[in-house]
């Protein structure tokens, strides 16, 4: 099961490939000798690992990750495992891994989000967590609950929720079993849901 239903605008869809066009695993296969049918991939699946960068850093920062993550995967075409026709797992836990790399900043993010209730993105931070909240009191809640997540429960939840991933695609791209993404997904949905459930305070972050 999902982490909750998203509104249709949460997550872009990736670009569909056009009717009898190769899985992601032949394009990277022919990218190995033909470097420029990487560009396909690119193409498919740059709007979602955008979105889910904005989402964890910000819009401006999210272009750098985008970048980097397109980079390191053409850097490692060759290590991809071809028996996954899609990639998209592959390049979130690339991106995931860039991601955390900024975590202080993706920090002071959600943070800045609970002060302010001002979300950069057109939809409400809480669309793709919960169902659709919308109340700046609990996007802010919201914010603040996943600043206070590990990093790990964080990374789980928010591949699930933004980029709607299965568990088995989680577990592939952070590279840990099954199980520890279920413990952990269901650690991160208790402290959103208590977050979410309790009274609306005037407090600040320092």
């Amino acid at each position: 099961m999902k982490a909750g239903p998203a509104a249709p605008s949460a997550t872009p869809p990736a670009t569909p490939p056009g009717a009898g066009a190769l899985a992601d695993a032949d394009v990277i296969r022919l990218s190995l000798d033909d470097p420029e049918r990487f560009a396909e991939l690119f193409d498919r699946h740059h709007r979602r690992i955008h979105h889910y960068a904005a989402r964890r850093l910000g819009v401006h920062a999210a272009d750098d990750i985008v970048g980097e993550t397109f980079l390191v995967a053409f850097r490692r075409r060759a290590t991809y495992d071809l028996s996954q026709p899609l990639a998209r797992p592959w390049l979130y836990g690339i991106a995931t891994t860039l991601v955390a790399r900024h975590r202080r900043a993706e920090e002071r993010h959600y943070r800045a989000l609970r002060r302010t209730g001002t979300d950069p993105l057109p939809e409400p931070l809480a669309d793709a967590v919960t169902a659709r909240v919308a109340a700046e009191s609990e996007q802010r809640r919201l914010a603040g609950a996943l600043a206070g997540l590990s990093s790990g429960d964080r990374d789980v939840l928010l591949l699930v929720a933004w980029g709607d991933l299965t568990y088995e695609e989680v577990a592939r791209a952070l590279e840990v079993p099954v199980g520890t993404v279920r413990s952990r997904l269901h650690r991160a949905r208790r402290t959103v849901r208590r977050a979410l459930d309790a009274p609306a305070t005037d407090e600040h972050d320092e």
